[in-house]
């Protein structure tokens, strides 16, 4: 299939999909629309039909797809048939329960150790894997090829660690802490903003409890 590039809304929109797809019974039926992905999911259908287009050829008017092809489709182009390795930097309360998880694996995503500074946590292990001293953090990601790092450390060092990551070649950085990071031309920084998702749900409960209010 030829690849096409696909605007960064369609790439929030597919691990969605993915991820209905993969939740379906095994015993589902073997072929699926893409009106009945959009309906499951409270889409618009025109929109989910378009963005399946992107990734996968193979479906067929009132045949739909055949759900295993297109879930196979989507990881493919996702990349998630091909693991890429990471580290997160800070082995905190968010940083060891993201290395707790497992479900990163499924999408192709392999978190191989945590660094941090306190000596009391380095040399442990969480969920398998090893908490290592910070200061080795740069020459280790280059000599693992680390091409992904997460920072969970506090706002005043996330620059700092960025640096060393970015200095370790690492080319994507998935950034949890409350600051704008610089970064050299080809690096990729994105970033989990929490204070702005909680500014949409709070909006939104205002706008509910607005709407909620009879009028005079």
């Amino acid at each position: 299939m030829n690849m096409k590039s696909v605007s960064s809304q369609t790439l929030q929109r597919l691990p969605q999909y993915l991820t209905y797809l993969k939740s379906l019974p095994k015993n589902a039926a073997a072929n699926i629309s893409a009106t009945g992905i959009a309906e499951a999911l409270g889409m618009n259908d025109v929109q989910v039909r378009k963005d399946l287009a992107m990734v996968s050829g193979s479906g067929r008017p009132k045949i739909g797809y055949i759900r295993e092809d297109l879930v196979n489709d989507i990881e493919e182009f996702l990349g998630y048939d091909d693991a890429d390795t990471a580290v997160i930097a800070g082995a905190g309360s968010l940083g060891r329960a993201l290395l707790s998880y497992g479900g990163f694996e499924d999408y192709g995503l392999d978190i191989v150790a945590a660094f941090d500074t306190d000596e009391n946590i380095i040399g442990t292990e969480v969920g398998g894997k090893e908490v290592l001293d910070a200061g080795k953090l740069a020459s280790l990601c280059r000599r693992m090829n680390i091409r992904i790092g997460i920072i969970t450390v506090p706002a005043s060092q996330a620059q700092a660690v960025c640096d060393k990551l970015t200095q370790g070649g690492v080319l994507a950085i998935w950034n949890f802490a409350p600051v704008h990071l610089t970064v050299p031309t080809g690096v990729l920084v994105k970033n989990e903003n929490m204070a702005c998702s909680l500014a949409m749900l709070s909006q939104h409960l205002k706008e509910a409890w607005t709407s909620a209010i009879p009028a005079n």
